[in-house]
């Protein structure tokens, strides 16, 4: 009894072998791999920087006498912000003028003296330092007057102003922020391994979910000479003209270095089967049939993969109907067989229609 099912299921598992190799074969489309021309992007996250950016505060604790700007407003270099108490100051002012004036006519006094030989020559060098001392006490007088107006290192936009006319302000006082954005300093990170792609003067563009559809072209002007130890990344700052003020300090920016055209070998991403991290594709080879074949990846782009090791020019491999095959599956070209059913059409046509 036993002897009799084992003969009935090896029967039926040679007819479905059988069955198998019967098959018609799988009409699918293919490809004859030839080197391309390939650009591609080294893609990396970017935090937009302004070209200068400084807090402005308070160098002396003093009241706020007057605010003379607006929020974001831009302001040329050396504009008057803020103008602070200065009474005090200013009548220090006056009376070091005063001891100037003093000091100058009597040093005047002295020297006319002295060339009539009627004092001597060292009182009239006393006159001359006491002179050079009232010089300089009034030019500090004007210095801490000068203190009592802030005003901006360079031109630029003003951010949130941040105090009021009364406002006692101490140094280190927030007063606002200014940033030159004429030119945004854009920096990223990219891994260790794609520091020989990068090189000053590459070109880059930038991305911002705020401008949908626009790039940003920039280039490279520095990268940084280490690698971070603990994230194994180089820190690169490229330079991006912000002529319309549309970027802004702080932003998130996605960032395209461009590489140098090569010539590589780029499949359809159609015609890739992955798994996990093992990629294959099927080869057609001679008889007909494919094999499938393990292949490392390279780049991305625009729905084509680069394709690094596995495959070699001149060969060919199948695009689409890979859902049906197997390894060792039969195939026929589309193209093929759309050829001979169209000599078969004009073979049953008249002569006198041909």
């Amino acid at each position: 009894m036993l002897g009799a099912l084992a003969l009935l299921l090896s029967a039926c598992g040679r007819g479905d072998a059988d069955a198998g190799r019967g098959q018609p074969p799988a009409t699918v489309t293919t490809l004859q791999l030839q080197p391309v021309r390939w650009t591609d992007e080294v893609q990396a996250l970017g935090t937009a920087k302004a070209r200068e950016s400084v807090t402005i505060t308070a160098s002396v604790t003093q009241t706020i006498a007057s605010v003379e700007f607006e929020s974001g407003q831009y302001a040329d270099k050396g504009q008057a912000l803020v103008t602070l108490v200065q009474g005090q100051q200013a009548a220090g002012v006056a009376e070091a003028e005063a001891e100037l004036r003093n000091a100058e006519q009597l040093y005047e006094r002295s020297r006319q003296l002295a060339q009539q030989q009627l004092i001597a020559r060292s009182d009239l060098e006393s006159q001359r330092a006491g002179l050079e001392v009232a010089r300089a006490r009034v030019a500090t007088q004007r210095a801490t007057v000068a203190d009592r107006v802030i005003r901006t290192p360079f031109a630029g936009v003003l951010g949130l102003r941040l105090v009021s006319a009364g406002t006692l302000v101490t140094p280190g006082t927030p007063i606002t922020t200014l940033d030159d954005v004429s030119l945004i300093k854009l920096d990223f990170t990219v891994p260790e391994a794609q520091l020989s792609q990068l090189a000053i003067g590459q070109h880059i563009n930038a991305r911002s979910e705020a401008w949908p559809g626009q790039a940003f072209a920039g280039i490279i002007a520095s990268i940084d000479s280490r690698v971070d130890p603990v994230s194994r990344a180089v820190t690169v700052r490229a330079e991006v003209p912000n002529p319309d003020s549309r970027l802004r300090p702080g932003m998130l920016l996605n960032v395209g270095v461009e590489r140098a055209a090569r010539q590589a070998l780029a499949i359809p991403e159609l015609a890739l089967q992955q798994s996990g991290s093992r990629a294959t594709v099927f080869k057609v080879v001679e008889g007909g049939t494919v094999k499938e074949t393990l292949v490392r990846i390279g780049a991305r782009r625009f729905g084509e993969v680069e394709i690094v090791e596995g495959l070699r020019a001149g060969d060919r491999i199948v695009v689409e109907g890979t859902v049906k095959l197997r390894d060792g599956s039969k195939i026929r070209d589309a193209a093929e067989k759309q050829g001979e059913a169209s000599s078969g059409a004009d073979a049953a046509k008249p002569a006198g229609e041909r």
